[in-house]
């Protein structure tokens, strides 16, 4: 059989573009190359777009080419750029590997759209209403699902930090991997933490610190047939879950440790992943997504966050509770694939 080409965009214009060079570089390793022909496409981060001849390798924005994914059909594919010249490559499928703006919030998604290739994961309208958390809160709500209290702080609102019960956490509505939060403990730090939030969004929330465990449930699959790997717990010692900010995440957190499969009762199990499918399905995700949760001593989980292309490196949480459930990336490569060709 012809080896499928497989197109794998990552990199990007995001704060997140340093994770998504991880992710790629462990999907990169375990990809079966008896069955992909696989095409990097690196988007640096002024934007440029390149085919890396050698992969993802550390060298790969000087080892590669112009080229750009077209939005013409009839390409279906890649026009490759050089020496003012231009060949096309068609492809298959394409795996984003992108995480946060322009990767996971429909923009790339609506590319994929307009060029007819299929793609992994979730379509436009998931995405970007996952990225915005005040949005997926105000649908998950909606269902009967419980949510965090927050309140939505625009550009030129001011706050009365006397009417907060604190802890609450500030954070922009629409980004990933906790840049831009804070933990605030008094109004006496709250302007200092709008403002941080606001260098990455301009729509703030501030919600309120729910006492429970931070529960990870990773999901695979389209419509009602879902499968959900092993949830995990954030155990921290101080402060919040921010590992891809960190000095050395490869080697071990500064804070959090990870405990998966979660150390909870098969009762609050079983409810963490019959919870984690109902807000994949009612957000409308396909293919794969994290939903992050937090489960209260009284057995109620609630929403934390939707993640529709979680993190995929040596230390990322989907592949750690995948990988124990039975499924290597390896496996959920060739099970993504398949889902957006069912899905196309």
């Amino acid at each position: 059989m012809a080896r499928l080409k497989l197109g794998i965009i990552f990199g990007g214009v995001s704060e997140e573009h340093p994770v998504s060079l991880k992710s790629v570089r462990e999907v990169a390793k375990s990809l079966d190359l008896d069955k992909y022909e696989p095409f990097y496409i690196g988007i640096t981060e002024d934007g440029l777009w390149r085919l890396c001849d050698n992969g993802p390798d550390e060298n790969w924005e000087t080892n590669s080419r112009a080229a750009v994914l077209s939005p013409d059909r009839g390409v279906h594919g890649l026009v490759v750029l050089e020496d003012g010249k231009y060949d096309t490559i068609r492809l298959d499928v394409v795996l984003p590997v992108l995480h946060g703006k322009l990767g996971e919030d429909g923009a790339i998604q609506g590319l994929f759209e307009l060029s007819g290739i299929p793609y992994v994961g979730c379509d436009i309208p998931s995405s970007a209403l996952c990225m915005d958390k005040s949005l997926t809160y105000r649908v998950v709500s909606a269902a009967g699902i419980p949510t965090p209290n927050f309140q939505i702080v625009l550009p030129d609102d001011q706050v009365d930090g006397d009417l907060l019960n604190y802890p609450v956490f500030v954070k922009p509505a629409r980004s990933g991997s906790s840049y831009g939060v804070t933990k605030v403990s008094g109004k006496q730090e709250l302007a200092e933490a709008l403002e941080t939030a606001r260098k990455y969004d301009w729509k703030v929330l501030i919600e309120e610190g729910v006492v429970a465990s931070e529960i990870g449930c990773s999901i695979l699959g389209n419509d009602d047939d879902l499968f959900a790997g092993e949830p995990d717990r954030v155990a921290l010692s101080s402060g919040f879950f921010r590992i891809h900010q960190e000095a050395s995440p490869e080697t071990g957190s500064e804070n959090s440790a990870f405990i998966c499969p979660a150390d909870i009762s098969e009762e609050s199990r079983e409810a963490v992943q019959k919870t984690a499918k109902a807000i994949y399905r009612l957000v409308g995700c396909r293919g794969l997504a994290r939903v992050d949760l937090f489960l209260k001593e009284d057995g109620t989980v609630v929403l934390n966050e939707v993640n529709t292309l979680p993190g995929l490196t040596s230390y990322s949480r989907y592949p750690r509770m995948m990988k124990a459930a039975g499924l290597s990336l390896g496996d959920l490569v060739d099970r993504w694939v398949p889902l957006a060709l069912a899905a196309k």
